[in-house]
């Protein structure tokens, strides 16, 4: 039976939301860090902008890049059905704020100066009209979800962060090529449903949030979960052991703990703030 939160009873909402513990010995109450709230649509704009560059400089730390292949997508706060994306040609590991590229629904570009990935447009541009809480989408080919796509098949609930996607990810099986055609975007967005991640069969990953930050991090999570699903599924083949799987119960409890967009923010915050450190914040002009 899954146990109950009973050391989080008296922590304010936004703590106890995300697992926090805060009270210091003098009985002064601790907040954890949350989405800001902004004074104008501008300043929310700017603040997307910085962490999708952020998010772009994190992927190329950990190998996301491949050629020209990913892209990572976030709505704009003043043209709803407008969002931002990559240049083409630019590497993860050298984009700034101004080198962001606004498209509307169309793909057309509304601001910037360089082409987008026709696949992005086609993948993000359905996904962002089929989700209206969906602000931003992710998709890079990563070794190991590169690997674990190749099986069409879902991850199984064998660790605490598998419980991530605990009835929250779905297989796309129909794989059709690079994709360049909006009904082909329009099939992933139906597949993906009112999930966070979807596994695109023989292709990679894709994940989604209500903020770019969330995105990012259940990309990197389900990435490593792919892994550790190779790893669990090799030795489990060549050792004859059975692997456990986390049993129903278990597994709700646990999403409420560790898959909410609240977690999903606050654990990327770490990542921008290594990233911030290591590049002087060059990524933020």
């Amino acid at each position: 039976m899954a146990p109950a939160a009973t050391t989080l009873n008296n922590e304010c909402s936004g703590n106890a939301n995300v697992g926090a513990l805060g009270k210091t010995v003098s009985g002064k109450k601790l907040r954890i860090r949350s989405y800001p709230k902004f004074e104008s649509l501008e300043e929310e704009r700017l603040y997307r902008k910085q962490h999708l560059a952020a998010a772009f400089r994190v992927f190329a730390e950990r190998g996301f890049d491949e050629g020209v292949a990913g892209h990572i997508s976030v709505r704009d706060p003043i043209l709803t059905d407008h969002f931002w994306l990559n240049p083409l040609s630019q590497h993860f590991s050298q984009i700034c704020v101004s080198d962001l590229i606004l498209v509307n629904e169309d793909g057309d570009v509304v601001i910037g100066d360089e082409p987008i990935n026709a696949a992005a447009f086609a993948i993000h541009s359905e996904i962002h009209k089929a989700r209206p809480d969906v602000h931003a989408a992710c998709h890079a080919h990563s070794v190991y979800g590169k690997a674990f796509s190749a099986f069409g098949r879902k991850l199984d609930m064998i660790t605490q962060d598998s419980l991530r996607f605990y009835n929250s990810h779905a297989v796309y099986d129909n794989f059709g090529g690079v994709v360049l055609d909006r009904e082909e975007g329009m099939r992933i967005a139906s597949a993906l449903g009112n999930g966070k991640a979807a596994i695109l069969q023989n292709h990679g990953l894709l994940t989604v949030g209500h903020s770019v930050d969330e995105a990012a991090f259940w990309f990197m999570s389900l990435d490593k979960t792919c892994h550790a699903q190779l790893l669990v599924d090799a030795a489990s083949a060549g050792s004859g052991h059975k692997k456990i799987l986390i049993g129903d119960e278990e597994a709700k409890y646990t999403y409420g703990q560790v898959g909410t967009p609240e977690k999903g923010w606050l654990a990327f915050q770490g990542y921008y703030d290594e990233i911030l450190a290591k590049t002087n914040g060059n990524f933020l002009k």
